[in-house]
């Protein structure tokens, strides 16, 4: 479908093949989730453990993409959108130890159906401020009624400390209107509370490869 300077003029949500397109994103995070929960249950059932502690699932609304396109100085369409944005659909993956956050990248990855574009590792080299996750960025087909399309899907891995200290670091730097106001204080702080959680991982880590030797 040609788009045209009306059509990019509307809302994102309002233009038309919104709801078709936002269909394919929501299809290929259910078929990554499902992917995910099929390997764990067999890697419980050969192993009695389960890597993953819990998964959280995301799909970007019109409003968010809109805000996102809007930012990086693209178009608001959704050809702008299947260009530029590549984190519409994202999981979170939850794990125990730093050990399983690879296992479960490694089990994701082998499938033939899945496509590794990027892969960005925070936990070997964290960002600045101490944030440390296993970022993927996937290519996965969708088979629809009529054809197959492929689909980009964000996959971030991470333990239970590294997920504890990210969610409580936005709260405190985003979600309580403090955007752009932390101190250089807080900012060390916040770091070196980063460094305590990686040493607990680490800690942990060597606890449970001593309770299963």
């Amino acid at each position: 479908m040609k788009w045209t300077e009306q059509e990019a003029s509307l809302p994102l949500g309002k233009q038309e093949g919104f709801e078709k397109f936002h269909h394919e994103y929501d299809a290929a995070m259910k078929k990554v989730n499902a992917k995910v929960e099929i390997l764990t249950s067999d890697f419980e059932v050969r192993n009695d453990y389960s890597p993953i502690h819990h998964i959280e699932k995301r799909l970007k609304t019109a409003e968010s993409i809109e805000e996102k396109l809007t930012r990086l100085g693209c178009e608001v369409s959704i050809p702008s959108a299947r260009e530029n944005i590549k984190d519409i659909a994202g999981l979170r993956i939850i794990c125990n130890f730093i050990e399983d956050v690879y296992q479960v990248a490694d089990m994701l990855t082998a499938q033939d159906d899945i496509e590794l574009v990027t892969c960005k590792d925070y936990i070997k080299n964290p960002k600045d401020n101490g944030y440390r996750s296993l970022h993927l960025g996937l290519r996965v087909p969708v088979f629809l009624i009529d054809r197959k399309v492929v689909v980009p899907v964000e996959l971030q891995i991470r333990t239970v400390a590294m997920d504890f200290w990210a969610s409580l670091e936005h709260q405190l730097r985003y979600k309580q209107n403090n955007e752009g106001r932390i101190s250089a204080k807080t900012n060390i702080e916040l770091k070196a509370c980063a460094e305590v959680s990686a040493k607990l991982d680490v800690q942990m880590q060597k606890i449970f490869d001593e309770v299963k030797k």
